[in-house]
């Protein structure tokens, strides 16, 4: 099946100043775009509004309906498509097993603002402090949309949300959260003092089981880094901690696990509520 952009202009070349630039957003040398790659991430980076720059997929791909159907829908939009063989796709691919498809996006604009906070509706903020691994990152992200939290907050010692990685494991959620990211662990605390929005942090050494507490509340719930878990200066600064209990010699669960089991608490309760 042939691909027909309405406006776009294929470009069949090897345009190396396209391919370089893309390896430079793959590898964040260009922090102003994100590196989106594969058929799924791509449509829902269409359908979540995204300014798309560039658009390089595959000749092979091409000919499969679905792929052809997005790219045809990513012309509309992008102004700038390319169609390469699946090995020269290879040498920008983020993976081993290359997807098809790579769009480069502008990256969603983040900050205290977006986190809009209403009276009527009390917030639930998902905080990630120093969590390295963005593929945990991306999984609390996705938990996150899926719980109905109102905004994410990731201190600037945590993954980048939108690194490839990260973005694959959200599945999309990452374009559709408002996110505050790069401010300090005692910055987001007084933020949210200022708010009324009571902070509670993930310990496994609390008293308090997470079942135990009003989620209905403003809450900002914090979880801390992988190996280490929040400080006990970190815990002891935030309103409230709570412990997920656990049976036989497990002594923690990992930290994407951990924050999808509290969110999901917090939005089983809201729902009663509603």
């Amino acid at each position: 099946m042939g691909i027909k952009p309405l406006k776009s202009t294929i470009i069949t070349s090897r345009d190396n100043s396209l391919l370089r630039r893309a390896r430079a957003v793959r590898d964040g040398q260009l922090t102003e775009l994100i590196f989106v790659e594969g058929l799924r991430l791509c449509a829902e980076a269409l359908r979540s509004g995204l300014d798309i720059e560039a658009v390089i997929y595959s000749e092979e791909i091409a000919q499969k309906e679905r792929a052809a159907n997005l790219v045809g829908e990513l012309s509309r939009i992008c102004e700038r498509l390319a169609s390469v063989s699946e090995k020269l796709l290879a040498t920008i691919s983020y993976t081993k097993t290359p997807q098809g498809i790579i769009a480069l996006a502008a990256r969603p604009v983040s900050g205290q603002a977006k986190l809009q906070i209403s009276e009527d509706v009390p917030p639930l903020l998902a905080v990630m402090h120093g969590i390295n691994n963005p593929v945990n990152v991306g999984a609390i992200v996705r938990s996150a949309e899926a719980a109905g939290v109102t905004g994410v907050i990731t201190t600037a010692h945590t993954a980048d949300p939108f690194s490839p990685k990260a973005l694959r494991g959200a599945m999309g959620s990452a374009f559709r959260l408002p996110f505050w990211m790069g401010p300090g662990y005692s910055d987001i605390l007084g933020w949210c003092r200022e708010r009324g929005i009571k902070t509670v942090c993930a310990d496994v050494e609390a008293a308090t089981p997470y079942t135990d507490i009003d989620w209905k509340r403003s809450r900002a719930l914090i979880v801390g880094p992988e190996a280490t878990g929040l400080t006990t200066d970190e815990i002891a600064a935030a309103v409230q901690s709570v412990k997920i209990p656990m049976q036989g010699n497990v002594e923690s669960l990992n930290v994407a696990v951990a924050a999808s089991i509290l969110l999901y608490e917090a939005a089983r309760q809201r729902k009663q509520r509603a």
